[in-house]
């Protein structure tokens, strides 16, 4: 799935991304261990640009997924990424999920904006009716971006995910279209 045009926040727009545009950077924030800490995809890390290039074009041409680049809007700067889906047509539902790759752009608020952007898009153009999110437990900036952007918290599931430190609870997010 793609977007008409992107859409445009007060410091950032997001856009979909071009494959013949992902580059070794991107490839060097799925393999930096502090951007990846939370990430599913350090499970199985592509191993070269053209694997994260598949991934988006395979993407663009979902019917059902939105992949969206985050940019600087000073500077256009790629520096990380969110979506939207699977879509469920049914019940009007999607998960979101986002990183910020570009470390020095963490706290800005960039996160949250993203997020307030694209519920926006997904309620209003999209027609969707509830988005949910979800995040490890010590993942406090994500659950603090979601709750910035006007999300809940709806539940937690108790010892979801392993990793070095133990196990590790799963904190649940959603925004309803009122």
């Amino acid at each position: 799935m793609k977007l008409n045009q992107p859409l445009h926040g007060e410091h950032i727009f997001l856009d979909c991304l071009d494959p013949s545009r992902v580059d070794d950077r991107y490839l060097s924030w799925l393999h930096n261990p502090l951007v990846n800490q939370h990430l599913e995809v350090r499970l199985a890390l592509p191993g070269a640009v053209q694997d994260i290039q598949e991934f988006v074009a395979s993407t663009n041409a979902s019917d059902h997924s939105l992949l969206l680049g985050i940019h600087l809007a000073a500077t256009g700067l790629h520096i990380g990424n969110i979506k939207l889906g699977p879509i469920n047509a049914y019940h009007g539902t999607a998960d979101v999920g986002l990183f910020i790759g570009e470390q020095q752009q963490w706290g800005k608020g960039y996160a949250s904006q993203a997020i307030g952007l694209l519920t926006q898009h997904a309620f209003d153009a999209l027609g969707l009716l509830k988005l949910t999110a979800s995040c490890y437990a010590s993942n406090l900036g994500s659950k603090n971006a979601f709750v910035k952007a006007g999300w809940q918290q709806e539940g937690i599931r108790l010892s979801q995910f392993n990793t070095k430190a133990g196990r590790e609870d799963c904190i649940m997010l959603g925004k309803v279209k009122t």
